[in-house]
């Protein structure tokens, strides 16, 4: 069946317009709009409407995600057009309005976007540049040399940006402040993140950061080194962190549990793996649970979840996980019954114990339900007198399992 839309002769039930910032729009844009009985946009948007047309004008309602979809029911069987800054799918209503009517009822009719124009202004190719979205990420993205661009939320976003960048280790970056793009107001103010000076921009920028030669390469793989967390001791440590989630195995979009979490650890470098990726970190300690906070956001992840309680009564009523890792306490009487009746089919559980019990109560798991129970040797070089010596760690046994 061929999709249905304008050029049928039938309006979809909203067609989104994207608008320059100086209200360009072209030839498709005007038909759409001259052609519904009524526009939505911000009060910027439908103040830069042609005159001379009849349409009705609405604006957004206040809170905005509140209140679409009781205004989406009354407008419903009339034609509408609903107005958005240059591409709308880019951090824009379009994505919105596709979530909450689905993709057959949408049509998009995209303008130029702020990325483009940022890109443009920069001189930066498409495929150099990473696009973050919300700056709280930004830590996770850095690397020498780098090239981002903040979408910012306001005018105190830059000044944040930089202030992240300084913390970071990065305040030699460059960062360029390009607001109001492509609107005859446009300006752009430049700077070094560690002597950035300007507490407040024009509301519409966005923030282009040329990332210094010189800072901190943590990357993405697993095994970010153990002080790259603040911690007291209970961390699942740095070559056992790598075996866990190479088994836990981050997937785009997928939820992990992070089971008595100490520092976190295991959590964030799931959520590092894919700015999709989702976790939940389940921590007794009131002290700890806070610390995991702070490492998420000190690492980029600031959309960490930490729920603090007991496991595993903390765990009822927590979103399915797909992954779940267990770093101590599997003990507890109903723990691992919990994690695995929770998990969806082709969940992966990873439990991590050090004591006989613990390593008693996985044997027995792993004859039950399969999957793989290994024991972990690592041995660290350290200096014996004037000599070099190996020094063990407590061995460690992991049960990891993939729910059929």
């Amino acid at each position: 069946m061929p999709r249905v839309g304008v050029a049928s002769g039938l309006m979809k039930n909203v067609v989104v317009v994207g608008i320059g910032a100086d209200g360009w729009l072209g030839p498709a844009h005007l038909s759409a709009i001259a052609s519904a009985d009524v526009v939505l946009g911000g009060k910027r948007q439908l103040a830069m409407l042609p005159g001379g047309l009849t349409v009705e004008r609405r604006p957004w309602p206040s809170p905005l995600r509140a209140g679409l979809p009781s205004l989406l029911d009354e407008l419903a069987g009339r034609r509408v057009v609903a107005l958005a800054s240059g591409d709308p799918l880019v951090s824009g209503i379009g994505s919105t309005l596709i979530e909450m009517l689905g993709p057959d009822m949408v049509e998009i009719r995209p303008n130029l976007s702020s990325v483009a124009i940022a890109r443009a202004r920069m001189n930066w190719a498409a495929e150099t540049v990473e696009v973050v979205r919300d700056h709280g990420t930004l830590p996770r993205h850095l690397a020498p040399g780098r090239r981002v661009l903040v979408l910012s939320a306001d005018g105190s976003t830059p000044a944040q940006v930089a202030q992240l960048l300084t913390e970071s280790g990065y305040g030699g970056s460059t960062v360029t402040v390009l607001a109001d793009l492509g609107s005859h107001d446009e300006s752009r103010f430049d700077g070094m993140a560690a002597t950035w000076s300007e507490s407040s921009a024009p509301a519409l920028n966005i923030v282009a950061v040329t990332c210094a030669d010189g800072g901190p390469a943590l990357g993405w793989t697993a095994g970010l080194p153990d002080d790259a967390f603040d911690h007291d001791g209970q961390i699942t440590k740095r070559d056992l962190r790598a075996s866990a989630l190479a088994r836990l195995a981050p997937v785009p979009g997928q939820l992990l549990w992070d089971v008595g979490a100490g520092a976190g650890s295991i959590a964030v470098e799931w959520m590092r793996a894919h700015p999709s990726c989702r976790a939940i970190a389940v921590e007794a300690r009131e002290d700890r649970a806070k610390r995991i906070a702070s490492n998420a956001s000190t690492l980029g992840v600031p959309g960490l979840s930490v729920v603090q309680g007991h496991a595993p009564e903390a765990l009822v009523g927590l979103e399915a996980p797909d992954a779940i890792f267990v770093g101590g306490g599997a003990t507890e009487t109903g723990l691992l019954d919990a994690c695995w009746e929770a998990l969806t089919v082709g969940g992966r559980l990873v439990v991590h114990g050090v004591t006989l019990e613990t390593e008693h109560l996985l044997a027995e798991r792993f004859a039950e339900l399969g999957g793989e129970l290994t024991r972990l040797h690592v041995e660290h070089a350290e200096p014996i007198g004037s000599f070099t010596g190996w020094k063990p760690s407590r061995a460690i046994t992991q049960w990891a399992a993939t729910k059929p």
